[in-house]
């Protein structure tokens, strides 16, 4: 299963957060790396996720019409 590290960015619905991943991708012609910012929906069971914590989501089976992953554990 695929898994990703990123900073949660909203706990403002019931047992789901948002978490905001960055990546870098470099232009084709120019080869100057950018990032490029990607928001998940991810299931947080316990609610125990804050905004600003670093958080591991992985893949799940869809649990709504967004949520695609869930979180597995912060990171300090």
């Amino acid at each position: 299963m695929r898994t990703k590290t990123g900073i949660v960015t909203s706990t403002k619905m019931q047992k789901t957060v948002v978490v905001t991943v960055d990546t870098y991708k470099t232009h084709p012609k120019y080869h100057k790396r950018y990032k490029v910012s990607t928001k998940f929906y991810a299931h947080d069971e316990a609610g125990a996720c804050v905004e600003g914590q670093k958080v591991v989501i992985r893949e799940t089976r869809p649990l709504s019409r967004l949520k695609r992953w869930e979180v597995i554990e912060t990171v300090a």
